[in-house]
């Protein structure tokens, strides 16, 4: 029954009751993960009160515009949520264990699961800590003071927090879709699922959507028109080059997910028909829609990943990158293609032979140029003079799991495999294989590369090793066993199986998924003991790794200015140049000028706070507070028109002495080798290795 003031929202929607309603262990596990949730928020929290950390929270994060503060906050909404996601994951794989006949969990529980794990693993985790890096390293490594819209910046970060906000609530209150990441009806349409699944669906994924999308903008415009003098396309580093192909991705490839989004919101609101089977409506109208989005989507996802290993592999190896050109050529072609092999994702669903054929082989071609990034990392690994750090761990299980999950992917891109496997376990090996390593590792790599620079301190190298380790055990154990029992004809997405062959593989995965467990609790050990550690650990120079392009050329942390000049560039890895010729602390002959950063703004906390009421109220039909937020959102946005604040000043004295103290500190600090970077001696001032 609908009520005024809480809409349809009633006890039986509040799901942590239900392990006092009705204890079953499918409502235990239920629950106790949202109690866990409202625990958690419980105490943070207390935190924040306690110890005051609400003051800075509130005026020097909330409220930045700053790119790096911005980026660290999507990398840590990523980690939350894939803290979150890890859980699931185990849930499944326990699932699987007992699941022979039976299982403990519902097959409505399983299925709201398997939907939340990959809902929150692509746009809440992956998305998160792509777009976390973007901010972070584009403007230094184009040798920029920000991005072209820091305002915008943070009404980015307020979308993407308000789908995870959303997802997370969905814990407590009602329940998530249990029609899988890409909601297709007629499954998730009204007439099969007329609770608040689905709206919680459509609203985390149309908002932060909205958050994307602006994102893709912004550094299109920043990549084209903010870089330093000197840094013509041809000499930007691969990563930015990632970067300006995922902008453009983004751009092109939002718009049929906001558009499926509203139109599945239109069914199952004002009774529209775009996906019904009455009335002229057509379910391959979404799937064309939705893929259309959801296979340019893997490569917004994976080619940032290709870029950051592209970059620590030049580190590492104390080379330049191998076959720049090649990288630069194959990263646009990878942009174009994605656009052409969407179909491949529905081969089962009844379209002609000449229309699976042409896309099958378009599927293969792309398998090309990804093809030769991972020959191009290895080249440049070859003769160099490679550091086994943590870094170069990942890579190695990367080439390892993305070798295997690229072999198995021309095979699903044949039109007759495809159909008799696309349904089993194969695929979700396949997927795990490729996007998670690919993606995952990339991302856990960077954070070890990259802490420093932010942070001022490294991360404990024996602690992130054995991370390392960790993840790529529980990888292998967790889904490749999935490629056995895919092709002995186990279905995904069901609860339950009844074939007792499938048994002692199950029981492996589920030691991979522990093994996984235990990587995600030695990565929390790794920032917890760093951090401990930190003057011990830490490396003011800036240049702990013996960098090669302009983020490498600042102080650690990073100033909140950047840099003291716009640098100048005349060479690809200026950086290793300006080393090699021993001019890097060179002290800049004009005079320093003051500085006008860019003004802090509260629309993104705005947006949080009434964006994440929006999206909860029409979840839950709670009309007045839906309009009032979503007028409290406009008279902002509005309001934002007619203010012309400036932004702060940073007076040039500031800037001079910071930079004389910064350079003053290494011309008289100790140089270390690179053998010994990860000792105690490595400050920033790293000598560097000549090129192999």
């Amino acid at each position: 029954m609908e009520h005024f003031f809480f809409g349809r929202l009633g006890w039986d929607d509040i799901a942590i009751f239900d392990i006092f309603r009705d204890p079953t262990a499918s409502n235990i596990v239920g629950s106790s993960a949202g109690w866990l949730a409202v625990i958690g928020g419980v105490i943070v929290a207390a935190l924040l009160l306690i110890k005051g950390w609400w003051r800075p929270l509130l005026f020097t994060w909330l409220n930045t515009t700053d790119h790096k503060k911005i980026g660290i906050m999507y990398i840590v909404t990523g980690l939350v949520m894939f803290a979150r996601g890890v859980a699931e994951g185990v849930v499944m794989r326990s699932q699987y264990v007992t699941s022979y006949q039976g299982g403990y969990l519902t097959p409505d529980h399983f299925s709201e699961l398997f939907s939340t794990h990959g809902t929150i693993m692509i746009f809440f985790v992956l998305m998160p800590f792509l777009i976390g890096f973007m901010n972070l390293l584009v403007p230094l490594q184009i040798g920029a003071r920000d991005v072209a819209f820091p305002r915008l910046n943070q009404i980015s970060l307020g979308f993407t927090i308000v789908g995870a906000m959303l997802l997370m609530i969905s814990l407590v209150v009602g329940q998530f879709a249990t029609g899988g990441w890409t909601g297709y009806p007629p499954y998730t349409g009204v007439a099969f699922q007329p609770g608040t699944g689905p709206d919680y669906w459509i609203w985390s994924l149309g908002l932060s959507g909205i958050g994307s999308l602006l994102t893709g903008i912004n550094f299109a415009v920043t990549i084209y028109k903010m870089r330093c003098p000197g840094m013509t396309f041809m000499r930007m580093p691969i990563f930015v080059w990632t970067a300006l192909c995922t902008s453009i991705l983004l751009v092109f490839a939002l718009p049929p997910l906001t558009a499926v989004v509203i139109m599945q919101a239109l069914d199952r609101y004002l009774d529209f028909h775009f996906f019904t089977n009455d009335l002229g409506g057509n379910m391959m109208n979404f799937a064309n829609l939705f893929w259309m989005f959801g296979h340019p989507e893997v490569y917004i996802l994976i080619l940032p990943a290709f870029g950051l290993y592209s970059e620590f592999t030049a580190i590492f190896s104390g080379k330049r990158i191998y076959g720049y050109m090649s990288l630069v050529i194959a990263t646009m072609a990878i942009a174009v293609l994605s656009f052409t092999v969407w179909l491949h994702h529905f081969f089962t669903m009844g379209q002609s032979p000449t229309i699976n054929v042409a896309f099958g082989v378009a599927t293969m071609l792309i398998a090309i140029p990804t093809g030769v990034k991972v020959y191009v990392w290895i080249a440049t690994l070859w003769g160099g003079r490679i550091r086994m750090r943590t870094p170069i761990i990942y890579l190695a299980g990367f080439i390892f799991f993305f070798a295997v999950g690229g072999y198995t992917g021309i095979l699903l891109a044949n039109p007759t495999i495809n159909f008799t496997v696309h349904n089993s376990q194969f695929v979700v090996a396949h997927f795990h294989n490729v996007l998670l390593p690919g993606t995952l590792f990339a991302v856990l790599a960077g954070i070890y590369v990259w802490f420093p620079k932010f942070f001022g301190f490294r991360l404990d190298e024996r602690w992130s090793a054995t991370t390392a380790w960790l993840f790529i055990v529980g990888f292998t154990f967790a889904f490749m066993p999935l490629y056995v029992v895919g092709l002995m004809g186990m279905p995904r997405r069901s609860p339950a199986f009844d074939d007792p062959s499938y048994i002692p593989y199950m029981i492996v995965t589920m030691g991979g998924a522990l093994c996984v467990l235990a990587a995600l609790g030695a990565l929390i050990g790794t920032f917890v003991v760093s951090a401990k550690r930190r003057e011990a650990l830490a490396v003011p120079g800036g240049d702990p790794w013996d960098g090669r392009t302009l983020e490498w050329a600042t102080p650690a942390p990073v100033p909140e200015w950047n840099f003291a000049f716009i640098p100048e560039v005349h060479s690809q890895d200026a950086f290793a140049v300006e080393k090699s010729k021993g001019t890097v602390y060179d002290i800049e002959a004009n005079s320093y000028e003051d500085i006008e950063l860019a003004p802090t703004s509260w629309i993104g906390l705005t947006i949080i706070v009434f964006g994440t009421a929006l999206g909860f109220a029409m979840v839950f039909w709670m009309w007045w507070l839906a309009i009032l937020s979503g007028l409290a959102l406009l008279i902002h946005a509005i309001g934002l028109g007619f203010v012309r604040d400036k932004g702060e000043i940073i007076p040039a004295d500031v800037i001079e002495r910071t930079e004389r103290d910064w350079i003053a500190m290494a011309q008289q600090g100790r140089f270390t080798d690179r053998r010994d970077e990860v000792s105690t001696d490595n400050r920033g001032f790293a000598a560097r290795i000549s090129e192999a």
